[in-house]
C-alpha cells in the first residue's frame, strides 16, 4: 500500500517553491507531514450498533441491510442498500469530512484512499490495481471508453440491439464526432429460445474488415439475457491473431449485471474492457463503479479527463505528457462522493466474507426457482431463458393482460412484493433475486404472480 500522501497548496502550485516540485518529481512520498488519514475498517461511526455478522447464515447476512421488512426486495439491485458495514464507514468519513475536513487534504487523500479502494476491487476480480480505473457509475465508464478509444472515420464498432441507452447514446455521440460507424445486430430474436451458438455466429458475422470493436453487454437487463460472453471473447481473439495490432478488435463489455453475481475472475472473461458500477449487485456504495482493462487496451484509449494522480501533476509541473499507470491516468479528477468511494474496500470486505461462490450460487438457485415457477403459469411468459449458462440473477416475464407497471404496482400493493418494468420500448416485469431475498419469498412472488389473473 502507498503511503500517505499529503500536499498543502504551495506543494501543488504550478509556480510554487522547489521544495514541493522536488517532492513530486521524487515520486509519491511527499515532503508534506503526513496526513492522519481515517482508515474506514476502524472508524467509529454515529450509527447504532449493526446486528452480529455471521456469514454462513442467509439470515444474518439480511440482517446487515436496513431494508424494510413490509417487502420482500427483488428491485433491491437497482439502487442498492448499504450493509452495516459500509454504512458505518460512510458515516465515519462523512463525519470527519464534516468536522475536520483539513484531515483529508482538499480531498487529495483520495490518492492514498482510492488506491485502497482499487487494490480491494482488483483482488475480488483477480486482476491488478494499476489495470482498474474508478468511475463513478457504469454509464461513467462506458462514456470514458466509447469517448477515448482512438477511432478514425470509418472505422467501426459492432453493438446489439438490446444494450442500454448508455451504451447507445456513447457510440452515438463519437459518431456524430468523429464519423465512426456503428453497426446493430440482434444476437437473438425470441430471449427465452436464445442459443450460445446462435448469438456467436450472429455478432462475429456483423464484423467486418473496418471492425475496431465489440461494444457489448455481459447480462442485458430488459430481458436478462446472459451472453456467452466467453465464448465471442474466443472468436474474436482467434480472428484477431490474423490481423495487424492496430486492425485488432477490442471487445468492451458493460459488465453490471453480472460483477458480483458470477462467480469468474474478469481477466478470465477474454474481455478488454470491463465497466462496471459496485452500488448494484455488489451491494456496495452509492456512485461508485471502475473500469477494468488489459494494458493492452488501456493503451489504445485516450485520456478524456484528467486525473488527479501523482503521474498527472507531475507531468502537469514538468510540462511532459503524464506517465504513469492507466488506472491512475484515467480515473477521473476532481471532488467526488469520497466517503462513498473511501467505503469501497468495505463494501468488497462484505461479499468475500459471504464467499463470491456462495452468493453465485445463492442467487442463481432463487433465479431457478423463480423461472420454474413462473413457467407452470399458463398466463405467464417467461422471458429469460431457463439455462443458467444463459441467465443470471435477472428474471424477466410478461403477464397476459396486464402492463409490466401495471404488474409491478398490484404486486406492491397487494402483495408487498417489489419488482420493476424493464426500461426499454418493450417493456416486461423484472425480479432480481439476491442475497436479501430467500427462497421462501421467490414462492411468495409465484404465488402472488398467479393470483394476477
Amino acid at each position: 500500500m502507498p503511503e500517505s500522501t499529503g500536499m498543502n497548496q504551495s506543494q501543488l502550485s504550478r509556480s510554487g517553491g522547489p521544495v514541493g516540485r522536488r517532492a513530486l518529481l521524487r515520486g509519491a512520498t511527499l515532503a508534506a507531514p503526513a496526513m492522519a488519514l481515517l482508515p474506514p475498517a476502524t472508524a467509529t461511526a454515529a450509527t447504532a450498533t449493526p446486528p452480529r455478522f455471521n456469514p454462513h447464515d442467509w439470515r444474518s447476512v439480511r440482517n446487515q441491510f436496513l431494508l424494510t421488512r413490509q417487502h420482500a426486495h427483488f428491485a433491491a439491485f437497482m439502487l442498492a442498500s448499504h450493509p452495516a458495514s459500509v454504512r458505518t464507514a460512510i458515516t465515519a468519513v462523512r463525519n470527519q469530512l464534516d468536522t475536520y475536513p483539513e484531515r483529508y487534504q482538499m480531498g487529495l487523500a483520495d490518492i492514498e484512499l482510492g488506491a485502497r479502494a482499487r487494490a480491494a476491487l482488483a483482488d475480488y476480480i483477480g486482476a491488478a490495481p494499476a489495470e482498474i480505473a474508478l468511475t463513478d457509475s457504469t454509464t461513467m465508464g462506458i462514456g470514458l471508453v466509447y469517448a477515448g478509444l482512438r477511432l478514425r472515420p470509418g472505422d467501426e464498432v459492432v453493438t446489439t440491439t438490446h444494450e442500454f441507452y448508455s451504451t447507445y447514446e456513447a457510440l452515438r455521440l463519437r459518431r456524430e464526432s468523429d464519423g465512426v460507424v456503428v453497426r446493430e445486430v440482434a444476437p437473438y430474436d425470441d430471449p427465452a429460445a436464445a442459443r450460445a451458438e446462435v448469438m456467436v455466429a450472429r455478432l462475429l458475422g456483423a464484423v467486418t474488415p473496418r471492425t475496431r470493436v465489440l461494444a457489448m453487454t455481459w447480462v442485458h437487463s430488459s430481458t436478462g439475457v446472459k451472453l456467452p460472453v466467453r465464448r465471442i471473447a474466443e472468436a474474436i481473439a482467434e480472428l484477431n491473431s490474423r490481423r495487424n495490432v492496430e486492425e485488432r478488435i477490442l471487445v468492451c463489455l458493460d459488465a453490471v449485471h453480472g460483477f458480483a453475481v458470477e462467480d469468474i475472475d474478469v481477466p478470465a472473461l477474454g474481455v478488454d474492457f470491463f465497466m462496471t458500477a459496485t452500488h448494484k449487485w455488489l451491494f456496495g456504495p452509492r456512485g461508485t463503479g471502475f473500469v477494468w482493462g488489459r494494458p493492452e487496451a488501456w493503451a489504445r484509449l485516450r485520456t478524456t479527463i484528467p486525473s488527479f494522480s501523482i503521474p498527472a501533476f507531475v507531468g502537469w509541473l514538468t510540462g511532459q505528457p503524464p506517465l504513469g499507470a492507466p488506472g491512475d491516468l484515467h480515473s477521473p479528477g476532481g471532488y467526488h462522493s469520497f466517503e462513498q468511494r473511501w467505503a469501497l474496500p468495505e463494501a468488497v470486505a462484505f461479499h468475500r466474507a459471504v464467499g463470491r461462490d456462495r452468493i453465485a450460487a445463492y442467487t442463481h438457485a432463487q433465479a431457478r426457482q423463480l423461472k420454474e415457477g413462473l413457467a407452470q403459469l399458463s398466463h405467464v411468459r417467461l422471458v429469460t431463458p431457463r439455462s443458467p449458462e444463459l441467465s443470471s440473477g435477472i428474471v424477466c416475464c410478461a403477464i397476459d393482460g396486464l402492463s409490466a407497471e401495471e404488474v409491478v404496482t398490484r404486486l406492491r400493493d397487494r402483495h408487498r412484493i417489489l419488482a420493476g418494468a424493464t426500461p426499454y420500448r418493450q417493456s416486461y416485469v423484472r425480479f432480481g433475486p439476491s442475497l436479501v431475498t430467500s427462497p421462501q419469498e421467490v414462492t411468495r412472488v409465484v404465488r402472488a404472480v398467479a393470483a394476477l389473473r
